[in-house]
């Protein structure tokens, strides 16, 4: 059977054999957030409530940005790299941080004299934000 192709913006998108694509986000500022996958759902949504939905690979499932947290984020512009293999969202982080662990990025740590040490302050304590 032929795979067929989506049509319009979203056929220019190179999802993987799994269906999914990277999506790198990054604040106004440039600092990266965070390192989501997506499927063609989770980008369709996006694109059309304005706020970032992904696919969770180990939950099998689609979910927004913040539905435990509160921490949404809001999409000012969704860009697609010249391979059309990755997504950039540009957003506007609501709340503390980004990461489930309570840190505005989840690239909080960063490798020095051979060990990764935290650079970032935790902003958040997660026990009390997600239910789990």
């Amino acid at each position: 059977m032929k795979k067929r192709k989506a049509a319009g913006w979203m056929g220019k998108v190179k999802f993987n054999a799994s269906g999914l694509v990277p999506a790198i986000v990054a604040d106004r500022r440039g600092e990266v957030l965070m390192l989501a996958w997506m499927n063609a759902a989770a980008l369709g949504l996006t694109a059309h409530t304005g706020l970032a939905h992904f696919y969770s690979r180990s939950r099998r499932k689609l979910w927004k940005k913040g539905e435990e947290s509160g921490h949404v984020q809001r999409v000012r512009e969704i860009r697609l790299d010249c391979d059309g293999d990755a997504v950039l969202l540009l957003v506007r982080q609501e709340g503390p941080g980004a990461c489930h662990t309570g840190f505005r990025s989840c690239f909080h740590r960063a490798l020095r004299r051979g060990r990764w040490r935290v650079c970032g302050k935790r902003r958040f304590d997660p026990r009390k934000v997600y239910r789990k």
